[in-house]
């Protein structure tokens, strides 16, 4: 049986989660807007550059939710994208509507589904994701630390001239200014960053890690990051449609781990059939700790808005 990927939201980074996934050949794609006309014309557009592509995954472009039924994946990019100047957080009043709206769509016509969310604040909206779903947490996983990670992973092959094959990195934490980037787990064909770069450039790196979509936003002035936000969510789709049990840093929500509880994060994931299959906890220094609860703490006043807001 073909397996099915949903994208809902055909803007820039739902599109190329669709042209990812087809290319891929991950899946067949259905690719979901409220916009009439353009995830046909999107999906189209994808379609008649199989044959020069060389897939046979089929795209299809719909406005309503009748052909995402039985989909294996659900991937959320719909909402608003930042402005230059706009924080994730100024995000939360419109896009937890819309991400309430189409998750309850779309979950009750793919009762196991793995859902991922792309939306801003990212965080938050796993939150409102889980509620709206009615799903396991198992099943409803934020795409964050992976693309916070390939940023990192970029930027050292960049400062070192090395592969970016060669490069690890972990980014934990929640998607945004308190991200915790992890020098320490963070290597070159296996040897820690710490050993071949300087301690004030490590740390610029991180910094840059940590305001890597707002540079992307102020570069491009009307938009924001869209490749790689979209091969992140491929990447975590194909880590568990082909059970693959990949250690990934994901948004999840947390029972008691790292010492958070009710509270979706940034951490280690292995993800495989089903979504996540273990979360993996790794020592933190008091330091990384440190930071890491004050990431945490950034997500609560999210959760603490979603609250005030009604959801």
């Amino acid at each position: 049986m073909v397996n099915k990927i949903t994208v809902i939201g055909a803007g820039n980074v739902g599109a190329t989660c669709a042209q990812r996934a087809a290319e891929k050949e991950l899946a067949d794609v259905v690719l979901v807007d409220v916009v009439e006309g353009m995830p046909q014309g999107k999906s189209l557009d994808l379609c008649e550059a199989s044959p020069v592509e060389k897939h046979d995954s089929r795209v299809t472009g719909s406005n309503d939710y009748a052909q995402t039924a039985d989909s294996d994946i659900i991937i959320v990019t719909a909402g608003i994208a930042r402005k230059p100047g706009m924080s994730r957080d100024d995000l939360i009043k419109t896009n937890a509507g819309i991400v309430q709206s189409v998750v309850g769509e779309a979950a009750k016509l793919s009762p196991n589904a793995v859902i991922i969310i792309v939306s801003n604040p990212l965080d938050a909206m796993c939150h409102v994701a889980l509620k709206a779903s009615g799903f396991p947490k198992e099943r409803v996983i934020g795409m964050a630390g992976v693309l916070d990670s390939a940023r990192f992973r970029y930027f050292i092959a960049e400062a070192l001239d090395v592969s970016v094959e060669n490069t690890h990195a972990f980014v934990l934490g929640g998607h945004g200014d308190t991200m915790v980037p992890l020098p320490r787990y963070s290597t070159v064909a296996g040897i820690p960053i710490t050993e071949l770069m300087e301690k004030d450039k490590i740390e610029e790196l991180c910094k840059r890690t940590a305001t890597g979509g707002a540079e992307i936003v102020s570069l491009l002035k009307t938009g924001s990051a869209y490749y790689a936000p979209a091969s992140a969510a491929v990447e975590m789709a194909e880590a568990i449609l082909k059970n693959k049990k990949k250690i990934l840093p994901c948004a999840v929500m947390l029972d008691g781990e790292y010492g958070y509880k009710d509270l979706y994060i940034g951490v280690p994931v292995k993800l495989g059939i089903g979504g996540v299959q273990e979360i993996v906890e790794i020592s933190l220094t008091d330091e990384e700790k440190t930071a890491l609860d004050n990431s945490a703490d950034a997500v609560r006043g999210l959760v603490g808005t979603l609250a005030e807001l009604g959801y």
